[in-house]
């Protein structure tokens, strides 16, 4: 029992449950009910129940998500599209969370040892909202990653999941926009989303750049190799006859 139990048995499960949603996905597709419309006749209520599950399970075995927000403006519109990308996404956000934090957290924590590491986790450890807010609203920072190196780092559950929700509404709404306008790429709506996609890329990497520096904590000067020089000690034994 203890064997099971050891933290990177538990990460190797990890892995392997990973590995097996990444081959379900292929095999079986379930994005297709996402791209290829729901069944007829279904009340909106329940459209969008099942549209936020499958999207939230095809997000945690890492199908990139703008092709599900483009998918979710086709399929239900902008406004129930936006409705249930966005509870989609905080689904499949948890899901990830939840399997790092039980599966890898363990045997990965202690890994948690160089300045650029130790950085960001001290940084999602005192303001996992503001942290993870920062990084779900511009984009860069890949959707399981952040997920993961979160569930390592301490921070909280309901910091994480209220900055997915929050964070990702304009990138979201922007492609479920362009989902639901795709039909007639000249139309105003169509050309506000997919500019907002390209300006937002663009300051990301702007910003990301700027603050790039910021992250590491100042070296100290031993790393260098200079570390300060100390005066011998003078003691009053004579050295002399």
């Amino acid at each position: 029992m203890s064997l099971l139990l050891a933290p990177w048995t538990r990460l190797s499960l990890l892995v392997l449950l990973l590995a097996g949603g990444g081959v379900g996905v292929l095999l079986y597709q379930p994005q297709r009910l996402l791209s290829e419309g729901l069944p007829p006749g279904l009340p909106v209520g329940t459209a969008m129940l099942l549209f936020a599950t499958v999207y939230g399970l095809c997000t945690a075995a890492f199908v990139p998500r703008p092709l599900l927000n483009l998918a979710a403006g086709a399929v239900l519109g902008s406004p129930l599209g936006l409705v249930a990308a966005v509870a989609g996404t905080v689904l499949g956000a948890a899901i990830s969370f939840g399997l790092g934090r039980a599966l890898g957290r363990g045997a990965l924590r202690p890994l948690v040892r160089g300045r650029w590491l130790r950085a960001a986790d001290g940084q999602l450890d005192r303001h996992g909202f503001r942290s993870m807010l920062a990084i779900r609203v511009f984009p860069g920072v890949p959707f399981a990653a952040a997920n993961y190196c979160a569930a390592v780092s301490r921070c909280g559950w309901l910091p994480f999941l209220c900055a997915t929700a929050l964070g990702t509404v304009p990138n979201t709404a922007a492609y479920v926009i362009a989902g639901a306008s795709a039909s007639s790429p000249d139309s105003p709506a169509f050309l506000v989303s997919f500019g907002f996609i390209a300006v937002s890329g663009v300051v990301a990497a702007a910003v990301a750049w700027r603050k790039r520096h910021r992250l590491a904590p100042p070296s100290a000067p031993a790393a260098y190799g200079l570390a300060p020089q100390h005066p011998p000690a003078v003691t009053g034994v004579p050295h002399g006859p």
